[in-house]
């Protein structure tokens, strides 16, 4: 049974792998990246909410009188 003949793989390899990387390298050249985003400015709006004119009182548990 003969044995299968390694000797040709590492070129074969080493090539692949650096003809991929050129392409790689190519394709991402080619690409047109969009710019920069640019800052938006945006005006504040106020919104009237129902519970702003109101008086409310937010009772925390530990301000409370012990019982």
């Amino acid at each position: 049974m003969p044995q299968l003949d390694t000797s040709t793989w590492f070129i074969t390899v080493l090539s692949t792998t650096i003809t991929l990387f050129m392409l790689m390298q190519l394709k991402i050249s080619l690409h047109n990246f969009p710019q920069a985003p640019s800052i938006k400015l945006m005006e504040l709006t106020k919104t009237n909410n129902p519970w702003e004119s109101k008086w409310t009182k937010i009772y925390s548990p530990l301000s409370l009188p012990l019982q």
